[in-house]
């Protein structure tokens, strides 16, 4: 990939390719020789010819193909166009040190100082009551000697043994304050990929376009199942947030009220919108995923739209995946008749 690749994407029913870049990125701690990576996030920039760029998720290319063999001669000349030019990998790294390497930085940042601030009390608390205790004895121990006692140990030894403990708790400390130093190096691209959306590849085959009056409808659809969504969480007493764009596997991360004193896990809701008499849905391979390995706090959250923009819904249904996707599937196609069968409505 680092040399590039052509895919396609089946989902896309748009007419504009676009660039998918792999950025990798790094934290480390400590100075000089010593430094270290103490985090490293892989990450996806999408270009656009228009000059428009944005995170693309944490795993698209999970719900992208290679593009058929057939279709590489109509791509080819794409490769060309002078939007690609070397300058995209610049742009890349600039989006990425402004948007998304910040977000990475302070998580691990505030983190990291939070386990070394926790790290150092413990060694302090450790090291200082042996110190104490050693010293404390040696003291008493001087006192039995010049009472013409003679101690078992000699107060010598103890003292040489906290002298050691207070070294090696400065050692331990400076060690610390070296971790403190936590720095954020320069993203690097390490993969790129051209991607042909659907639309595209259809007019290549000589087959009827996708963008259409039916997308047109399809969008509309969607953006009414969101708001239908948000507005239901809100009335439930939750705070609804709109990720969609962020393309993480779900579109909206909902944090219900503090319980007990405690503030439970959000909730991760997928939302499907689908016109009224449509038979199935489908989930991606990347939602398919998240679904999966989060099935404690995923949502899929269905809302049915009338002609007229009436809504019916939302239909709420926990772990509407009960199994991770195969290496070959692309997308999973789900009945829609049977997920209403196990639907809640509100009163959850």
């Amino acid at each position: 990939m680092r040399q590039g690749a052509l895919l396609l994407d089946p989902q896309d029913p748009g007419q504009q390719p676009r660039l998918l870049l792999l950025v990798d990125h790094q934290i480390r701690d400590g100075s000089g020789q010593a430094q270290r990576v103490i985090s490293r996030r892989l990450q996806f920039v999408s270009l656009r010819a228009d000059g428009a760029q944005q995170f693309a998720g944490w795993a698209p290319h999970l719900d992208l193909q290679p593009l058929p063999s057939e279709l590489h001669p109509r791509a080819e000349p794409l490769l060309a166009q002078d939007w690609l030019d070397a300058g995209l990998e610049q742009r890349a790294i600039a989006f990425a040190s402004q948007q998304l390497v910040p977000e990475h930085y302070q998580e691990v940042r505030e983190r990291r100082l939070a386990q070394i601030d926790k790290v150092h009390a413990a060694v302090r608390d450790r090291l200082i009551k042996e110190i104490n205790h050693l010293q404390h004895r040696a003291e008493q121990l001087r006192l039995d000697v010049q009472a013409g006692r003679q101690p078992r140990v000699q107060p010598e030894n103890l003292q040489r043994r906290a002298e050691e403990l207070v070294a090696r708790l400065q050692q331990r400390e400076a060690e610390l304050s070296d971790q403190r130093q936590i720095e954020s190096a320069t993203p690097v691209v390490v993969g790129a990929a051209l991607v042909i959306p659907n639309g595209l590849a259809r007019q290549w085959r000589g087959e009827p376009g996708l963008f259409s009056q039916d997308a047109a409808a399809r969008i509309r659809v969607e953006a009414i199942a969101m708001q239908a969504v948000m507005e239901a969480e809100t009335a439930l007493g939750y705070v609804p947030r709109d990720v969609s764009a962020d393309k993480c596997g779900w579109d909206i991360t909902s944090q219900p009220p503090m319980l007990d004193g405690r503030l439970p896990d959000a909730r991760l809701i997928e939302v499907k919108g689908r016109a009224k008499g449509a038979d199935t849905i489908t989930l991606t391979k990347n939602e398919c995923f998240v679904a999966f390995n989060q099935s404690d706090k995923y949502w899929l959250a269905v809302v049915l739209v009338g002609e007229d923009d009436s809504v019916d819904g939302p239909y709420y249904i926990r772990q509407p995946v009960t199994q991770a996707p195969d290496w070959a599937e692309i997308s999973k196609d789900l009945e829609l008749r049977e997920l209403l069968r196990r639907a809640e409505r509100q009163d959850l």
